[in-house]
């Protein structure tokens, strides 16, 4: 009966299994096997002109290629000491007072402060241009604008079809007085 060791090499070339649990490194230095794609599987196309497309250049390398980013360039780093958000209450009141004082050391008054505020919070007015010159008003309403103007339209109908109708068909009944 055979050993396992025994069987194994016999089943697998030990040649092809030391390769395989290596790692391929790309090209350049990369740190990952390479996964650019083949010519027949990219997608990426640019118009050649006659209604023919190929395929589009492939991406320059990036500079860095090879080279481990620093951890301290991927995230960000804190910049206090840790803990430090969490106040005791005497803190608090020390840091509350610290801020009054600055207020107060700034010359403006709690006055002042809110009237700055609420002209901040204040709706901005919209300013028009000089140029704008206002539609003339008819003094017809929209209903009767749209009146005069499908009464118009059938006019200019019957005159293109050549049909004859007495001018009282085409009246849209509204009288400006």
């Amino acid at each position: 009966m055979k050993t396992f060791q025994q069987f194994i090499n016999e089943v697998y070339d030990p040649e092809v299994q030391g390769r395989s649990q290596i790692r391929k490194q790309g090209q350049g230095g990369r740190i990952g096997a390479e996964r650019k794609k083949t010519e027949p599987e990219k997608r990426r196309v640019k118009a050649v002109g006659g209604g023919k497309t190929a395929p589009a250049k492939d991406y320059k390398d990036r500079k860095d290629i090879g080279s481990q980013r620093q951890r301290s360039e991927r995230e960000q780093q804190p910049t206090r000491e840790r803990g430090s958000a969490k106040l005791s209450p005497r803190e608090q009141q020390k840091k509350a007072r610290a801020e009054r004082l600055a207020s107060k050391s700034s010359g403006k008054s709690k006055a002042e402060l809110e009237k700055a505020a609420t002209k901040l919070l204040s709706k901005k007015k919209k300013t028009v241009s000089p140029k704008y010159k206002p539609v003339k008003a008819t003094g017809y309403t929209a209903a009767e604008r749209q009146k005069i103007t499908r009464a118009g339209r059938r006019l200019v109908k019957d005159i293109r079809q050549g049909k004859e109708k007495p001018i009282s068909q085409y009246d849209p009944g509204i009288r400006k007085s």
